[in-house]
């Protein structure tokens, strides 16, 4: 029987279920990423969002909530120029977090952590 509508996908996120590897990996190498208070000035100024939907923000968000399916791709679309890091107004190392997060992605393929 139909009754007019559908029952749609549940939209809340486990974070139990969730992988949070790639966090952890980070704020061990890079203990500026918990000062984060996502103001978004890091993607005001960021060439790579001039071009693409790239977002440090969104990139931050999933990798702390443990929603990492994403974070490959996305981190590929940064350029590395450092902008960000000029414009934070905490000082987090933006650079240096996309470089780990890349770097604890490939140890996570490699079984290594």
């Amino acid at each position: 029987m139909k009754f007019g509508y559908s029952i749609t996908k549940d939209r809340q996120i486990d974070f139990d279920r969730n992988d949070k590897r790639i966090a952890d990996y980070v704020r061990e190498h890079e203990p500026s990423f918990k000062t984060c208070i996502s103001c978004g000035s890091c993607s005001a100024t960021c060439s790579a969002a001039n071009f693409t939907d790239f977002s440090f923000r969104k990139i931050q968000l999933l990798v702390r909530r443990g929603e990492t399916n994403e974070v490959k791709e996305e981190i590929k679309k940064c350029m590395l120029c450092g902008k960000c890091y000029l414009a934070c107004p905490r000082g987090v190392n933006t650079r240096n977090v996309i470089i780990q997060i890349n770097q604890a992605i490939e140890k996570i393929e490699r079984h290594d952590i």
